[in-house]
């Protein structure tokens, strides 16, 4: 199989219908991006959502954020998610690989992204990717409710 990851530079029902997806697999939570908000992001100078396919169907997607703080330029990748039907199948690692290569042209310094301990899978990828855990506490304060 291969994979072809790309830039998102418009919303289509394709890509609306992916994220429809996709999002309840990474997410019990939050409801998967309207089109509107799919658009915002798409749009947004600082955001590009990466999504991977193989011609005929998107397999996964990731978010990568880059932006300039008084240190330097940084990036965060966030909201990786691969369809369950393709893991293993190298997606995960087209995606990542092909955003530290964004984050790189970009000026970004560093590539932060975070994963939740019991998704073993990822923390191995991203490990062999040569993300390193950093001594830090994350902390969220939550502005809802």
């Amino acid at each position: 199989m291969t994979v072809t990851v790309e830039i998102a530079t418009e919303v289509t029902p394709r890509l609306v219908q992916a994220f429809a997806r996709l999002i309840p697999q990474l997410s019990k939570s939050s409801p998967p991006p309207t089109e509107a908000e799919l658009a915002e992001m798409v749009a947004a100078g600082s955001t590009d959502v990466l999504v991977a396919s193989d011609g005929d169907d998107v397999l996964g997607a990731l978010t990568l954020v880059v932006f300039r703080i008084p240190t330097g330029v940084r990036a965060w990748i966030e909201d990786v998610v691969v369809d369950d039907a393709a893991r293993g199948r190298g997606v995960g690692e087209a995606l990542n690989q092909f955003a530290l290569s964004v984050a790189r042209s970009k000026g970004a310094k560093t590539v932060d992204l975070t994963s939740r301990p019991s998704r073993e899978a990822a923390n191995r990828l991203y490990q062999r990717l040569g993300f390193v855990a950093r001594e830090t506490n994350v902390y969220r304060y939550s502005l809802e409710g």
